[in-house]
């Protein structure tokens, strides 16, 4: 018997998966680690298993699968959500085979599997739609993290080691399979202003709309042990400003998704504190509902920050320090 192993971390929730707000199960499992491994802002690549075979990978990730599926009934959840160190389709990170065991564990449920856009394969998404119950219209969407649509942005700001074209082959990969596409967008990573930021997000999103059936913006934020926090802790780098995500949402011509991570700390996305937690939580709830009024609200709510915030959009210069922390 498989003595089940608790993987990175696993929660449920709520999400909103083709325009309808699903139960939801999240599981971040312990992989053979990220293979390009370099995003400059990315904690993650440093969760990596030591295990030294092949065989020992394998039976370590059944037993993280098996301590999700003995501490979740499959009747709490629509919809499985799948996240490694890195991707999920890398048949270096993940043996082919534990496709196989993520069907087993999600079979009847919709899923959401997250992969850099290179290792997503025709033959990858045909073994892991086989060991899925397919009788849901939507069984398998492929998050993909582009970042943003600008090749220049994402190899210097991020070193991400794809450009725009290479997602788009992985889009038409997915759609020609009948999977669906989550995109992720990241709202101002290293040396952007605030207002190059909002720029960025704002272009890309348009730009991804044609590819992406759903579209997630996340808001940078400072994690340990990355290039970086070396940056953030030298006062080289500020997270956004929680008004620019509400901007950005607002003016977008299709719902966007954002979970501000660490929004209202200084590691975060944060204005002045005292606005921070309503925002923030305007936010969560306007991921659900795609309701602007809910966003609306709380930008015509008055905060003394609001007038830093501007300032920092008119007199922020590129190349320099943060005005503001």
């Amino acid at each position: 018997m498989l003595a089940p192993i608790k993987p990175l971390a696993s929660w449920k929730g709520q999400d909103r998966y083709f325009g309808k707000v699903v139960p939801s199960l999240t599981g971040i499992f312990l992989s053979g680690g990220c293979s390009w491994n370099r995003c400059r802002m990315c904690g993650y690549k440093n969760d990596r298993n030591s295990c030294i075979s092949r065989e020992e990978l394998i039976t370590h990730m059944n037993a993280q699968i098996a301590w999700v599926a003995k501490n979740n009934a499959a009747g709490d959840y629509t919809l499985g959500k799948i996240f490694t160190s890195g991707s999920v389709f890398d048949p270096h990170e993940i043996p082919c085979e534990m496709l196989d065991s993520f069907g087993n564990l999600f079979a009847g449920k919709s899923v959401i599997a997250e992969s850099r856009a290179e290792y997503v394969t025709e033959d990858a998404l045909l073994r892991f739609l086989d060991s899925l119950d397919q009788g849901q219209p939507h069984p398998l969407t492929v998050a993909i993290g582009l970042e943003t649509t600008n090749d220049g942005i994402r190899e210097k700001s991020i070193d991400k080691g794809f450009s725009f074209e290479d997602f788009i082959r992985a889009t038409e990969v997915c759609h020609d399979a009948g999977v669906g596409v989550k995109t992720y967008l990241l709202m101002k990573p290293l040396f952007l202003t605030e207002h190059e930021a909002m720029e960025d997000m704002q272009k890309s999103i348009a730009e991804v709309i044609p590819y992406a059936d759903m579209i997630s913006m996340n808001l940078c934020t400072v994690q340990g042990r990355t290039d970086l926090e070396q940056y953030w802790q030298r006062g080289a780098f500020r997270p956004p400003y929680l008004w620019s995500a509400v901007k950005v949402l607002l003016d977008a011509e299709v719902p966007v998704s954002c979970d501000p991570v660490g929004g209202g700390f200084r590691r975060g996305p944060h204005n002045c504190g005292a606005c921070d937690h309503r925002i923030v939580a305007a936010i969560n709830e306007y991921s659900l509902s795609a309701d602007k009024s809910v966003l609306q609200r709380v930008w015509d709510a008055e905060c003394s920050c609001r007038k830093e915030w501007e300032f920092v959009l008119d007199y922020e210069q590129s190349w320099n320090m943060p005005l503001t922390k």
